[in-house]
């Protein structure tokens, strides 16, 4: 017969785990802990950048709103000016049919709020100088007001050109803060 084997006894060592099993066994733990902060710190790092670029997008975009709005008042005041030279040549022009077409141009040009009060004043200045051509100021020296009624009958060209002459000089008064002759409101009231 045969011998039956003899149990066979192990024993285990009781012994305390070494430094380095136990740094071995926590290995995967601190991978992990690591992995959960590098996280972190990249989600706090994208969500800082996304906030920067969002602001530094938005400042860019005022600014190029502030210069595009800037180029497009410089081209508004440029072409506002075209339009002023043209007149004023035309109102200082020797026919009263262009004179009169000048001055109501330069009127329609002098409500414009492109018009500050520097071309204000030209625009006085070629007024006075239409109105009464003889004097060359207009009349606006002693403050006196300017008559641009003539004391002869005017021809209706020349009585168009008076017209003008007075509506413009209603509108430069008001956007100068000026007081405007009675007689002169009249004339621009009147029908061309």
């Amino acid at each position: 017969m045969a011998q039956s084997p003899a149990p066979v006894i192990t024993a285990l060592a009781t012994s305390p785990p070494q430094w380095w099993e136990v740094l071995g066994a926590l290995g995967p733990l601190a991978v992990l802990l690591g992995a959960g902060a590098a996280a972190v710190l990249g989600a706090f790092t994208l969500r800082q950048r996304t906030r920067a670029d969002a602001l530094a997008l938005a400042q860019k975009r005022e600014a190029d709103e502030r210069a595009l709005e800037q180029k497009r008042r410089a081209d508004d005041r440029s072409e506002w000016w075209r339009r002023a030279e043209w007149a004023l040549d035309r109102a200082l022009d020797g026919r009263p049919a262009t004179r009169a077409v000048g001055l109501s141009t330069l009127q329609v040009l002098a409500r414009s709020t492109l018009a500050r009060a520097e071309e204000l004043e030209l625009f006085d200045t070629a007024w006075a100088s239409v109105s009464d051509p003889h004097s060359g100021s207009g009349g606006r020296d002693n403050e006196e007001p300017v008559r641009p009624v003539q004391a002869l009958q005017p021809s209706p060209g020349e009585r168009r050109v008076q017209i003008a002459a007075a509506r413009l000089q209603v509108t430069l008064d008001d956007r100068l803060g000026r007081t405007t002759p009675e007689q002169v409101r009249a004339l621009a009231g009147e029908a061309f």
